[in-house]
């Protein structure tokens, strides 16, 4: 009907601007480190220790949240956690001490780790409503408004204190939700047919998964945390590695990063075609290919052009990687599946940098950086292995686009 189709468009919005506002306010703290580091007086081991908040926090509570949506609904914690999350960012300049930063960080953490899985449950919903691989988009939005709230953050560093640009931040958030929030709230979670059916013959209870369903969900959330490890190594470690095996200018280190980020956000921009073409499956396959080759390059060519090319290939080959993998766990297994592999997914990011520093310390940076080239052949292998199976499984819980990539027997959708 015109007017559900016109009530999916304006959802798709709605979630499209709390993805990108995730991004923003997360960038813009994460350029704020350095001056919060000098203004708590923290040691490099005590700042570590204290950022370790954001990790445990947001792995605590995406385990909770997957219950919270099933109980409240995808939208309604959205927002919930988007006003959280906007409030708690302002925190962490007003500490004065490690201690006191990484319990703050608990609570940012706590935040962040919600909104990513109750947003991500919507956009599962919204993605089987709309019978259309449009993951991808979200998660671009995401990018982009972290490109957007680092490069801001920059701007602004020299002319605003911590707590004034945390604050405008959080004044940002507000804004931004009190905008998009009532559109979320006022419409339903779209339901396709089978599920609706599923949850009335069960009396409205939530089907119970069966072990192959809870294997694949876990699967899938390996295939995020390989896509992760990726990104949090390169994050951490890239520039370093220019720099110091290439003679890489500061400047010219620091481009690394943001090829891979940008080769990422065009590969997002782009998934929805290319998932429709390929079909899930070899989308995966394609993509673990293609990082684990432009990781090879980036990591161990001779000269820098090449090098920072390789990380932008390796940006868009691990594009959609994450996106696939949480939308099918979400379709699999509901909220809780998105908290899964969601959670495994984050775990991968943590993983990622302190392994690259053993490595690097046991062999050399480039050798250890060859490690996120392993894990996304990982992946491609992970994904081609289960494509089938998780296509029978979730066929029972969602309609398929007919017509479509995703019904080639190659897709596991």
């Amino acid at each position: 009907m015109p007017g559900y189709g016109n009530s999916l468009t304006r959802l798709r919005v709605a979630l499209t601007v709390f993805f990108a506002l995730d991004g923003f306010v997360f960038a813009g703290w994460v350029v704020r480190i350095p001056a919060i580091k000098e203004q708590t007086d923290a040691s490099a081991s005590a700042l570590g220790l204290a950022l370790l908040g954001v990790s445990a926090g947001g792995v605590v509570t995406m385990t909770l949240t997957g219950r919270l949506c099933r109980r409240y609904g995808n939208h309604r914690v959205t927002v919930v956690c988007a006003v959280l999350l906007s409030l708690s960012v302002a925190l962490p300049p007003l500490t004065r001490s490690a201690l006191a930063l990484g319990l703050v960080l608990l609570l940012f953490g706590a935040a962040y780790g919600g909104i990513n899985v109750a947003f991500n449950s919507a956009a599962v919903e919204l993605v089987a409503a709309l019978r259309r691989p449009v993951m991808p988009s979200f998660h671009a939005a995401f990018s982009l408004g972290g490109m957007i709230g680092a490069g801001l953050g920059g701007l602004v560093a020299g002319s605003l204190s911590p707590t004034g640009h945390l604050l405008l931040l959080t004044v940002v958030g507000l804004l931004v939700t009190a905008a998009a929030g009532p559109t979320l709230l006022r419409h339903e979670p779209p339901a396709p047919p089978e599920r609706e059916r599923t949850r009335t013959e069960q009396g409205g209870a939530p089907r119970r998964l069966d072990a192959r369903t809870r294997w694949l969900v876990i699967v899938f959330g390996v295939i995020a945390g390989c896509t992760a490890y990726g990104e949090g190594a390169l994050a951490d470690w890239g520039a370093l590695h220019l720099e110091q095996d290439l003679d890489a200018s500061p400047g010219a280190a620091a481009a690394g990063y943001s090829c891979f980020a940008l080769a990422m956000t065009v590969g997002r921009l782009t998934g929805t075609t290319l998932l429709e073409r390929l079909g899930r499956t070899r989308t995966v396959v394609a993509g673990g290919a293609t990082a684990a080759a432009g990781m090879l390059l980036g990591s161990l060519a001779p000269s820098l052009w090449a090098a920072l090319l390789g990380y932008a290939v390796t940006g868009l080959g691990l594009a959609n990687l994450f996106p696939v993998a949480v939308e099918r766990a979400g379709a699999l297994a509901g909220p809780g599946g998105v908290a899964t592999a969601s959670t495994l997914g984050y775990g991968g990011m943590l993983l990622g940098p302190p392994a690259i520093g053993f490595m690097a310390d046991w062999f050399t940076l480039p050798a250890a950086l060859t490690s996120v080239a392993v894990l996304a052949a990982v992946a491609a292998a992970v994904g081609a292995l289960v494509g089938a199976a998780a296509g029978r499984a979730a066929g029972d819980r969602q309609p398929r686009p007919q017509g479509s990539a995703a019904d080639t027997p190659a897709s596991p959708g």
